[in-house]
């Protein structure tokens, strides 16, 4: 069913009015944490879903598309977005479970696993054994951070040529990589963790 009244409100959101935005927010805040707390039984976590959805509607209002009325559209995005949020911490929880019975098996096994030292004493062995022009012109993409244009016309080269002798490279470090994949994996993943938690 469509909601004139709100609608017309929404309208005047869209014009940047903030008193009209505020009018949603004060009516339906209490009620979406309530919804998204039944979801995620987190009442802080609750308060930042429904925050980000109230951003996301103030930020993007000239786009967003209201069918029927602004209480439908934010209690819909309220169910999405807490689905997505379940959907995530499961992810992480997985993730945090793998590390833990990686972490056990390395207990046991202390050199099954790689420490950050070996893999980039392995990776720059890698590099190293590049040939000249392929590592030189890695090294000031992935080092230097430098465009492909940039490095020829360092090197007084053409652009094609710098393309393909990356493209060189990376075939061939994928090659001498191969074999460290899955602890470079692991470390990947722990990096991923500690910068979450």
């Amino acid at each position: 069913m469509i909601n004139d009244e709100e609608l017309f409100i929404f309208n005047r959101v869209v014009d940047g009015d903030k008193k009209a935005f505020r009018f949603f927010f004060e009516k339906y805040y209490p009620d979406l944490c309530n919804l998204v707390n039944i979801y995620v039984h987190d009442a802080v976590a609750s308060e930042e879903i429904v925050q980000d959805i109230f951003i996301y509607l103030w930020e993007k209002k000239e786009t967003i598309k209201i069918s029927s009325s602004v209480k439908s559209y934010l209690f819909q995005a309220s169910k999405n977005k807490s689905l997505n949020y379940l959907r995530d911490e499961r992810k992480k929880l997985d993730i945090h479970q793998q590390l833990s019975s990686r972490n056990n098996i390395d207990t046991e096994q202390p050199d099954s696993v790689m420490n950050a030292n070996q893999l980039q004493e392995i990776i720059e062995n890698a590099i190293n054994k590049l040939p000249e022009r392929s590592r030189e012109i890695y090294l000031l993409a992935k080092e230097k951070k430098l465009s492909y244009k940039e490095i020829a016309q360092k090197l007084d080269i053409s652009v094609k040529t710098v393309e393909t002798q990356m493209s060189r490279a990376l075939k061939s470090l994928r090659e001498q990589l191969k074999p460290y994949y899955n602890d470079m994996f692991i470390f990947f993943l722990s990096c991923i963790i500690n910068r979450l938690l």
